[in-house]
C-alpha cells in the first residue's frame, strides 16, 4: 500500500511539472523575434518547463497587455519603452527605479543582455551629405523633406510627438510606414528620413546616416527581460538559465544576428540556434516549395482553418436568426442592419486592439470574436433580402391557405431564400479566409504568421509563403460552397450549368 502510494505521489508530482510551462513573446520586428527565440531555447535548455514562443504579438501595447493578463511570462524590452511608454515617466529611472515602478503591477524588468538600441532618424548618405545635414536640428531647415515613420514612432511619447515638439521639427505627421518596409523606400527616393533602430543591420547595407541626437531626446533603451513577478520563484531554475544572458550580446553582435536573418536569409530560430551554439538546422529550405511546406505547414492550416471555421459557425448561428427578426420585426430593422454595417467598417486591427482589453487576453478569444463580426453582414443582409425578396403573391397564397407563419417561414419563405443566404454565408466564408491573416498579430496563429516575418524581414518568399495558402484556402472555400448550393438548395433553385 505504501509503494502505492508513494507511485501515486510520483506520478501527482511529475503530472505537475509536465504542467509548468513558459510562455515567450515578441514583437513584430527581427530584433524582437531573435530575441523571443533565444529567451525560449535557453528556458527549454533548463528542463525544467515547457517553453514556447508567441512571436510577432504586435506593437508594445498589445504585447505589453498579454503579459499584464498573463497570457505570456516574458519577453525581450528596452529601458527607454518601459520608462516612457509603459511607465509613462518623463523622468530618467534606472533599472532600480523601473523595477519599484513595475512593482504593483506585478511585474519586474531584469537580465540586462548587454546592447543599447534606440531609436535614431536615418537619411541616405549622399542626400544627407548633399543637404549638409548631420543632425536632427539640422532638419529645420529642410522643411520639404518626406519622412517615412513606422505606425509605433508615431504614436509613441517617446517617438514623433515628443521629437516633433522637441526640435520644433515644420514637417507634418506623415502616413505610417511599416518598419520592415521602410528601407525599401528610403532606397527607392520614395522617403527621405526614416525611423531606425540603432541596431538595424541595414543602415550599413544601405549606406545611411544616422542622425545625432543633439537634444539627447531619446532615452537609453538597454534591452532587458520584462517578466511577470512571479517567474523566478514559480520557475527557479528556468530563470537561472534565463539569468545566463546577462551581458551576453553587445551591440556589435547584435547587428550581426540582426543581419544574418534580413541579409543572410537565415531563419530566426536558426540565427538563435547558432548564436547559443546549437545545432543548425536549416528550417527555411532551399526553394519556395520547402519555405511553403515547412513543418510549421500542418499547424498554420489548423490554426487557419479552425479560426474561419469556429467563427463562421457562430455567425451563421445568429446572424439568419437576425435577419429573420429584420424581416419580420420593422421597428427592429434599421437598428439591426445599421449595427452589423457599421461593424463591418471598424479597422479590423483596431477591431482587434479594442477586442484584448475587454478580454483581458490576446490570441484565439478575441480573433474569433473580430471575425464572427466581420461575417455578421453578409449574412444579416441576405437573409433579410432573400426573404424580403419573395414574390408577394406566393406569399400571400401560403397566408391566404391559413398556414401559421412559423410554418410558412420554415417551410415555404426559408426554402425560398435558401440560395440568397447561402450565398451570404458563401461571401462570409472568403472574406474571413483573408480576414483570419491578420490575426496572428494579435498572436491567434494562421498563415499570417508567415506574412507578419516577412514584413519584417521585407521577405518577399516569406510572405508568399503565406499568402499563396490563404487564397488557395479561400478558393477551396468558395468551390466548397459551389458544390454544397448543389446539395443543399431546392431543384428549382439552383443556377442552371
Amino acid at each position: 500500500m505504501k509503494a502505492l502510494l508513494a507511485a501515486l505521489a510520483l506520478g501527482l508530482c511529475g503530472s505537475a511539472f509536465a504542467a509548468q510551462t513558459l510562455t515567450v513573446g515578441s514583437k513584430r520586428f527581427t530584433e524582437s523575434y531573435i530575441l523571443g527565440e533565444i529567451v525560449t531555447l535557453t528556458a527549454k535548455g533548463a528542463g525544467e518547463a515547457a517553453a514556447t514562443h508567441r512571436p510577432g504579438l504586435g506593437n508594445t501595447g498589445i504585447v505589453y497587455s498579454a503579459l499584464k493578463n498573463g497570457e505570456i511570462d516574458v519577453y525581450p524590452e528596452y529601458t527607454g519603452t518601459i520608462e516612457r511608454e509603459i511607465l509613462k515617466s518623463n523622468q530618467p529611472l534606472d533599472l532600480e527605479g523601473l523595477n519599484r515602478a513595475l512593482l504593483p503591477l506585478g511585474l519586474a524588468a531584469g537580465v540586462p543582455l548587454g546592447f543599447n538600441n534606440t531609436y535614431a532618424l536615418a537619411m541616405g548618405e549622399e542626400r544627407a551629405q548633399a543637404l549638409g545635414i548631420r543632425a536632427v536640428s539640422d532638419l529645420v531647415k529642410h522643411p520639404d523633406l518626406v519622412f517615412g515613420l513606422s505606425q509605433e514612432f508615431i504614436g509613441r511619447a517617446d517617438g514623433w510627438p515628443g521629437l516633433k515638439k522637441a526640435y520644433a521639427l515644420p514637417h507634418a505627421t506623415p502616413h505610417g510606414l511599416d518598419h520592415g518596409l521602410a528601407y525599401e523606400a528610403i532606397a527607392a527616393s520614395q522617403v527621405d528620413v526614416i525611423d531606425a533602430y540603432t541596431t538595424d543591420a541595414k543602415i550599413g547595407r544601405y549606406k545611411l546616416r544616422v542622425l545625432t541626437d543633439d537634444r539627447k531626446f531619446f532615452p537609453v533603451y538597454d534591452a532587458v527581460l520584462l517578466f511577470r513577478a512571479d517567474l523566478p520563484q514559480r520557475l527557479p531554475r528556468t530563470w537561472s538559465a534565463l539569468s545566463s544572458l546577462h551581458g551576453a550580446l553587445d551591440e556589435r553582435r547584435m547587428i550581426a544576428l540582426n543581419a544574418e536573418a534580413e541579409l543572410n536569409g537565415k531563419s530566426f530560430s536558426e540565427v538563435a540556434n547558432g548564436f547559443l551554439g546549437a545545432r543548425q538546422t536549416n528550417a527555411r529550405g532551399d526553394g519556395f516549395l520547402a519555405r511553403l511546406f515547412a513543418p510549421d505547414f500542418g499547424r498554420l492550416l489548423f490554426e487557419h482553418v479552425m479560426l474561419v471555421a469556429v467563427s463562421l459557425f457562430v455567425a451563421i448561428a445568429i446572424g439568419i436568426p437576425l435577419g429573420i427578426l429584420a424581416y419580420r420585426v420593422p421597428a427592429a430593422r434599421q437598428g439591426i442592419l445599421a449595427v452589423v454595417g457599421v461593424i463591418q467598417t471598424v479597422p479590423s486591427l483596431a477591431l482587434f486592439a479594442f477586442l484584448i482589453p475587454l478580454f483581458g487576453k490576446i490570441g484565439t478569444i478575441p480573433a474569433l470574436t473580430a471575425l464572427f463580426l466581420y461575417a455578421l453582414l453578409p449574412i444579416v443582409r441576405n437573409t433579410y433580402s432573400g426573404l424580403t425578396d419573395i414574390a408577394p403573391g406566393l406569399r400571400e397564397s401560403a397566408i391566404a391557405l391559413g398556414l401559421p407563419a412559423g410554418y410558412r417561414l420554415r417551410v415555404i419563405e426559408l426554402p425560398l431564400a435558401s440560395r440568397a443566404i447561402l450565398a451570404g454565408v458563401k461571401t462570409s466564408a472568403v472574406i474571413n479566409v483573408g480576414t483570419a491573416t491578420i490575426a496572428a498579430f494579435i498572436g491567434a496563429g494562421g498563415f499570417g504568421e508567415r506574412i507578419a516575418q516577412g514584413l519584417a524581414l521585407n521577405d518577399n518568399a516569406a510572405l508568399l509563403a503565406g499568402a499563396v495558402p490563404a487564397a488557395a484556402l479561400a478558393l477551396l472555400v468558395h468551390g466548397g460552397f459551389e458544390l454544397l448550393d448543389r446539395w443543399l438548395l431546392p431543384a428549382g433553385l439552383r443556377t442552371p450549368d
